[in-house]
């Protein structure tokens, strides 16, 4: 069972599509674990799958990205990322929205990965899609005080597969 069991957000909603990797697992398992994002580290069974909701708002150039380091593919597997705005089901401009990554549980062993979270202040060059080429901070502004940058959030997990 995972050890977490506060609720961050529901994982369920319209979404974005799966992104399943090919040649995954055929089993679905029935339910899911939603995690906590700040839950950094997380114990599974195989064929467990659960999930990490963020809130991003790509109006004001806030995104959350699965990076590098990722989870070694044979104990734990990317299942896909899914949205879900904030105003329903219609989407208006300027709302935010809960961005969950989904991941399942394959094999015995421990594996990490690391979700990054970019503002427009933190990170240059990004998109929805595309995270930037660098992890540190913007350039400090050109006009008014000058104010140092801050380097973007990292958040590495830890996940045993027993």
């Amino acid at each position: 069972m995972i050890a977490a069991t506060a609720l961050l957000a529901l994982a369920t909603g319209c979404g974005s599509g799966t992104d399943e990797p090919g040649g995954g697992s055929t089993s679905h398992p029935t339910s899911t674990t939603s995690h906590p994002v700040k839950d950094t580290s997380i114990s599974a069974e195989p064929g467990e799958r659960f999930t990490l909701t963020v809130d991003q708002n790509p109006s004001t150039r806030e995104y959350w990205y699965l990076v590098d380091p990722e989870p070694d593919s044979s104990v734990l597997v990317s299942r896909g990322q899914r949205d879900q705005s904030d105003s329903g089901d219609e989407p208006v401009a300027g709302a935010g929205h809960r961005h969950t990554f989904t991941f399942e549980a394959k094999g015995r062993g421990t594996t990490r990965f690391t979700l990054l979270h970019c503002t427009f202040t933190t990170c240059q060059g990004n998109t929805s899609t595309l995270p930037p080429e660098t992890t540190g901070p913007s350039a400090t502004p050109t006009t008014g005080e000058a104010t140092p940058s801050q380097a973007p959030e990292r958040i590495t997990y830890t996940v045993t597969v027993d």
